[in-house]
């Protein structure tokens, strides 16, 4: 049961915000201090992404857990009672099949908005909430970084150099090859 009144209930999901989040803000903190630059919501990408990396192709979504139902399988249930609620995500039980409806149309929007992104030729990376506690925080940032290096490296090509194994080093070198290597 709610313990709010209609009207209190209404006031408080009003006042919670789509841009400018607690999670997003700790994202931008977290990659312009790694030297990554952004814009922020993107009007002509589908989804409007909350931050895009123009640089590396990306697009990243920070997600809230509850509204986007994070670790929260919707797909195979079609009764209310079947779904369960996840570690981060807990679904009301006021208003049930309110908020089943809700976050399931959530998660298929999202999932098609990234489907249309990767046609274009975007990546696109999903931030979660609860991926951005204090206990985890430094490792998520420092996860994206590295997977937003590893994009740039991917899409430009770079090349990987071949070192000799170790057992090969104290092999001695045919003269013509030594002749090679010092030219």
């Amino acid at each position: 049961m709610d313990k709010l009144t209609t009207e209190q209930r209404h006031k408080n999901m009003a006042a919670i915000r789509s841009k400018d989040t607690k999670p997003e803000m700790i994202v931008r903190r977290g990659l312009w201090i790694r030297g990554f630059r952004y814009r922020l919501n993107h009007k002509r990408l589908p989804g409007h992404p909350d931050l895009v990396l123009r640089k590396y192709r990306t697009c990243i979504f920070v997600n809230g857990c509850f509204w986007h139902g994070h670790h929260v399988d919707l797909r195979f249930s079609d009764s209310q009672s079947a779904i369960e609620n996840s570690a981060c995500c807990k679904i009301p039980a006021t208003n049930r099949e309110f908020w089943v409806a809700k976050i399931r149309r959530n998660k298929s929007r999202d999932k098609e908005e990234q489907r249309r992104l990767a046609e274009m030729g975007w990546h696109c990376i999903t931030v979660w909430e609860c991926e951005l506690k204090p206990k985890v925080r430094e490792l998520t940032l420092e996860s994206l970084a590295f997977t937003l290096n590893h994009i740039w490296l991917q899409d430009h090509g770079a090349k990987s150099i071949h070192y000799p194994k170790p057992e090969e080093e104290d092999m001695p070198m045919p003269k013509a090859a030594e002749e090679e290597a010092w030219s």
